[in-house]
């Protein structure tokens, strides 16, 4: 089964990675490079879903912005 953790723009791969970073050390989730094995599902689907937050909310800046709101 091929995995499904791809990034659809390539480019956007190492910003993707230092964002990852930037909030695993807003939370206090100890992610390091490498193996990440000792982080509980917990901690780092909390990494994920925070990432995905800021992106909507950053998403949602741009369009307000572009429309004039």
């Amino acid at each position: 089964m091929a995995s499904k953790n791809r990034v659809n723009v390539p480019e956007a791969k190492e910003g993707l990675n230092n964002m990852k970073y930037e909030v695993a050390r807003e939370l206090g989730v100890n992610l390091k490079q490498g193996y990440n094995g000792d982080l509980t599902s917990k901690e780092n689907g909390y990494v994920g879903g925070y990432m995905v937050k800021k992106m909507i909310e950053d998403y949602e800046k741009q369009s307000a912005q572009q429309t004039g709101k």
